[in-house]
């Protein structure tokens, strides 16, 4: 996370499927945003499904230290609704669930509007005790480029085998 605060941002999303290092279908999504003049922030995530667990899993960073359980919905008017959960943080041979107190639960909806020709987004993770953590909204068009390999810059560094 980055500590910034401001209004029209311009962002870039690349998401990539692809298999991992560990046979499962994985998709990376990988947000750079301009933040004032100089400033490029990025925010990895890697999602997987555990067939396993019959969820999928949002592995965040480059490192995927953090895993996130995500439930995914269709809301009333055809949105799509993701809305995390468990959290389990992995270094090594440390691995431990990460106290909700401490964390913030995302709820995201994603639509296309027919109209205006785009997709539009709204995400907010909220702490129970202390509020909003962290948020974005607003609108983005998409290029579907021809499928071919992943680059390795949008791959994480390290992947994660637990669930």
């Amino acid at each position: 996370m980055f500590p910034e605060r401001a209004s029209d941002v311009p962002f870039q999303i690349d998401n990539f499927p692809y298999i991992d290092g560990f046979g499962r279908e994985t998709v990376t999504f990988v947000r750079t945003m301009r933040v004032g003049h100089r400033r490029r922030r990025r925010f990895d995530a890697t999602m997987i499904y555990s067939a396993a667990g019959g969820r999928i899993v949002d592995y965040l960073g480059t490192h995927q230290h953090l895993a996130v359980d995500l439930d995914l919905s269709v809301t009333p008017d055809g949105s799509l609704r993701l809305t995390s959960h468990s959290q389990r943080f992995y270094e090594g041979a440390i691995a431990f669930r990460f106290p909700m107190l401490l964390s913030g639960r995302a709820d995201l909806t994603e639509r296309y509007d027919e109209e205006r020709g785009c997709f539009v987004i709204d995400l907010e993770v909220r702490n129970r005790w202390s509020g909003r953590l962290f948020g974005y909204r607003g609108e983005f068009t998409c290029t579907y480029p021809p499928a071919s390999a992943i680059p390795e810059t949008v791959k994480p560094y390290r992947e994660e085998r637990r669930e």
